[in-house]
């Protein structure tokens, strides 16, 4: 499931998540100081740290969810991505490693300063508006035409799951093909007895058998995978 896009916000909202629950159970105000909650709040910071990476904030900021009204007007303490420092400084390095050439980067941050804030072609009435109510995929589709380099990375970023789990699955089947004793075939003979493993795990899915199983622990990633 493509849900690179998501990682940021539903990282950045975890703590005070977080807090409210913790500060409920302990009866707390707002303004009170808890120590667990500041134990918890280290572990969830220092694991954000080890595992974010500039490419979160890039897509985040490319969703265009993120600069629409219905968004930002759930919460007060919101703001555009464009007005993020973190972000902006995240973005501003990925840019500089993801474009060598000084001429296109600038030609990339103009096309992200209309995207952004709403200026010429996304100004019109129907990109402003569908930037609440379509997904970011769709939007960048319709309405990105004119701002050709930015919707390419747009599209690859916001079609990328935030898990290598099929990979690790993938694996785990070549593993299991080319094992000890199995392991004189070629590159390309595993790599097609893995392709029909694992497809001939999905047309399973379409059996009673499978639908009569409640574990399904022997599917590729069960009900989840599209």
């Amino acid at each position: 499931m493509a849900t690179l896009h998501l990682v940021y916000e539903m990282w950045n909202s975890m703590i005070e998540n977080v807090k409210e629950v913790i500060y409920h159970h302990e009866r707390k105000t707002e303004v009170e100081y808890s120590s667990f909650f500041e134990v918890v709040k280290l572990i969830l910071i220092d694991r954000w740290t080890k595992i974010s990476t500039l490419l979160h904030c890039l897509t985040h900021s490319l969703n265009p969810r993120y600069y629409s009204h219905e968004w930002l007007s759930e919460d007060s303490h919101r703001v555009a991505p464009h007005l993020d420092k973190e972000l902006t400084q995240e973005r501003k390095k990925c840019f500089i490693r993801y474009f060598d050439d000084a001429d296109v980067r600038r030609q990339v941050n103009i096309e992200f300063a209309n995207f952004s804030d709403g200026r010429e072609y996304f100004a019109d009435v129907d990109s402003l508006r569908d930037r609440g109510q379509m997904d970011a995929k769709s939007w960048w589709i319709v309405h990105g035409v004119h701002a050709p380099t930015l919707q390419k990375i747009a599209l690859k970023l916001l079609g990328q799951p935030c898990s290598s789990s099929c990979c690790e699955r993938n694996w785990s089947t070549y593993s299991f093909i080319h094992s000890l004793k199995r392991n004189k075939m070629t590159p390309k003979r595993t790599e097609d007895l893995v392709f029909v493993h694992s497809n001939l795990r999905l047309l399973s899915r379409n059996s009673s058998h499978y639908k009569e199983d409640e574990t399904k622990l022997w599917d590729i990633a069960r009900d989840d995978f599209g």
